[in-house]
């Protein structure tokens, strides 16, 4: 129950934001009252504040969200069962008069219900003028009249409800009326938002006005009973059996909490109601509930309908774990402190990152991580779940960006530029290292869903990502440059994580593993320098890279060979690599020159050595440009 409770405190937290619109991704989002959800509207009708009708359109598409009243039967209503929502809802409900118009409505039941209802809330100490002007119009039951009068909805020459667009009927109506423009569904289930017109002022849309959700929810908290102990509060409250969906988007159908299997064994043999198990006050489960939809539209990551989110109790926004460290630190690494004393210098830079979040928080504050998901449409379960001291969380996080931290070109800049950044990389771009660009949207929340224990609660990375990952970088010529570049750094971020090696080139490290990388290294520079920058083909070392990982010995005589026509080309500056190439196979013992397969150390070797060896060339270059000033 902790984190029904952290999302309540969070509502609790937020109270002031309730009812205010913000946006992200060009969709708007909102922290919903108690007793509120969405709906996208199809048609506006418009009431004068003496409740006659005044006009209607047809909504568009991005102005369709709306936040309205709701029960708690209305709000998990499905099939043909009658729950009416207390204010809008679809024109099944609202118009009295439709089964005049309609061969598929027989009766009024349903509009009878949905008046019955709003008559109470109309009638009662807590009613707006808003709420009993549309009553007054509503309870005459002419509401298709004036929408079939407005053109707003369609009839044919038989006055029945056009119920699927077709061309035979451009004699009644030659433009195509615009409700067919924007409803899937047949007319009957188009839904109905209502608003109050004022000629003397401009009133604040229905669904905009916390005078009126402040109505509702003093009026249905009245009719609340069934007081029991809440588990989530410890206090004596109304209890629910029915929660929310609509969690992740206004078409999710899937709930957290459910219990309506009561001829299964979802909790027979351990409890005889559900009300057993656990008891959550419905204040609690709105709450709570609103609280996560919010939280999810704002600052969620949602993969495959997966949902990755962080927050804090106190101060919503916190760094997420899925993100790199140049997210954390957009200001890249001066080049010379990434080479030398690297973990430091990262940590340094992390902490001044993380120092912000520090101060913004308070002492007692705590930081929540939650991964949700569901297998049906109608289930959803909390897969991975956490709350933790924000001290802790992000002495984690910088841990984490400290200890897999490589340097990566393959971020750019708001300029569109590629940079070079030292970090650890996103989770998403090591589900790419490790099963490439193509690979779908379910094997990435997979990932991400196994390396957030790696980074939260500081377990090792999963052998077989980390493989993966290691078998792609040493196959180059299964890819583009720019993926295959990407891929090598991000696997020895990853490699890196348990070896704990500096970029800059150690001299001294004489690991069998990690000199053949080197000498690998030395033999792309060499070639890639004869060959010129006009020459955009693979060296030969890259093109054996595969095989020479599985046989180090063996492919290396290949490659030596190859690199004579090379060394050749370059003349007397070939001496300089083909020292260091004597020099680094000098120190690897004859026993240890053989054709066992290469651990990740070697790509490490061979990235350090390369990156050496390019410096030491843009050195060069800024030399000879110098003294021909």
């Amino acid at each position: 129950m902790s984190w029904l409770l952290n999302l309540y405190q969070t509502y609790e937290s937020n109270t002031d934001l309730v009812g205010v619109s913000a946006s992200r991704f060009n969709r708007s989002y909102t922290l919903l009252p108690v007793s509120h959800t969405t709906q996208n509207a199809h048609i506006q009708v418009n009431i004068t504040e003496d409740g006659r009708f005044h006009s209607a359109e047809v909504i568009s598409k991005n102005d369709a969200n709306t936040l309205i009243p709701c029960t708690e039967k209305s709000a998990s209503r499905a099939g043909k069962v009658i729950s009416p929502y207390p204010l809008h809802d679809k024109l099944s409900y609202v118009a009295g008069d439709l089964s005049l118009y309609s061969d598929d409505v027989k009766d009024d039941e349903s509009y009878q219900g949905y008046i019955d209802q709003l008559k109470e809330w109309a009638e009662s100490s807590y009613a707006t003028s808003k709420v009993k002007s549309i009553y007054q119009y509503l309870r005459k039951g002419q509401l298709m009249q004036d929408l079939i009068k407005h053109r707003v909805v369609a009839v044919d020459a038989n006055n029945r409800l056009i119920e699927k667009w077709d061309k035979k009927y451009e004699s009644l109506y030659p433009d195509k009326p615009e409700i067919f423009t924007v409803l899937q569904g047949t007319p009957e289930s188009a839904f109905v938002r209502f608003n109050v017109y004022s000629p003397h002022e401009i009133l604040e849309d229905v669904w905009k006005d916390t005078a009126m959700y402040e109505s509702f929810i003093h009026f249905y908290s009245e009719l609340l009973s069934g007081e029991d102990l809440c588990y989530v509060t410890g206090k004596r409250l109304p209890i629910t059996e029915r929660h929310a969906n609509k969690i992740r988007n206004a078409a999710d159908k899937a709930k957290l909490i459910s219990a309506n299997d009561t001829t299964g064994f979802t909790f027979r043999g351990r409890f005889q109601i559900a009300s057993e198990i656990a008891g959550i006050s419905y204040e609690v489960s709105q709450k709570a509930h609103n609280a996560l939809k919010w939280l999810i539209q704002r600052q969620g990551e949602v993969i495959e309908q997966r949902v990755f989110l962080v927050w804090g109790n106190d101060t919503i926004d916190l760094p997420h774990p899925a993100e790199d460290t140049f997210a954390l630190n957009p200001s890249p690494l001066p080049a010379q402190r990434a080479i030398s004393n690297t973990h430091q210098a990262i940590a340094q830079e992390v902490s001044k990152a993380l120092e912000g979040y520090k101060n913004d928080l308070s002492f007692e504050a705590d930081v929540n991580i939650l991964v949700l998901d569901s297998a049906t449409t109608g289930r959803m379960a909390v897969l991975y779940y956490r709350n933790m001291n924000k001290e802790i969380y992000l002495d984690r996080l910088k841990k984490w960006h400290t200890e897999c931290a490589w340097l990566h070109r393959y971020r750019k800049n708001d300029e569109g530029e590629f940079i070079q950044f030292y970090g650890a990389p996103a989770t998403k771009d090591i589900a790419v290292a490790a099963y490439g660009t193509k690979a779908n949207d379910k094997v990435v929340k997979g990932l991400m869903e196994r390396v957030l224990p790696c980074i939260i609660d500081c377990a090792p990375i999963p052998r077989d990502i980390v493989t993966s990952a290691f078998h792609r970088a040493s196959n180059p010529a299964g890819m583009e440059k720019w993926e295959w570049e990407k891929t090598l750094s991000i696997t020895c971020a990853l490699i890196n994580r348990k070896e704990k090696i500096h970029l800059a080139l150690d001299q001294d490290y004489n690991h069998r593993d990690y000199l053949f990388g080197r000498l690998l290294a030395v033999a792309d520079v060499l070639e890639r320098r004869a060959l010129g920058s006009s020459e955009s083909r693979a060296s030969n070392a890259l093109r054996y890279m595969n095989s020479f990982s599985r046989h180090p010995a063996r492919t290396w005589k290949t490659i030596q060979d190859n690199l004579q026509p090379y060394q050749a080309r370059l003349g007397s500056q070939a001496v300089y690599y083909s020292k260091i190439i004597d020099e680094v196979a000098s120190r690897i013992p004859v026993d240890d020159f053989t054709n066992k397969p290469l651990s990740g150390l070697y790509l490490l070797g061979f990235y350090s050595q390369r990156h050496e060896l390019y410096q030491k060339k843009d050195k060069l270059n800024d030399a000879e440009e110098a003294s021909n000033e």
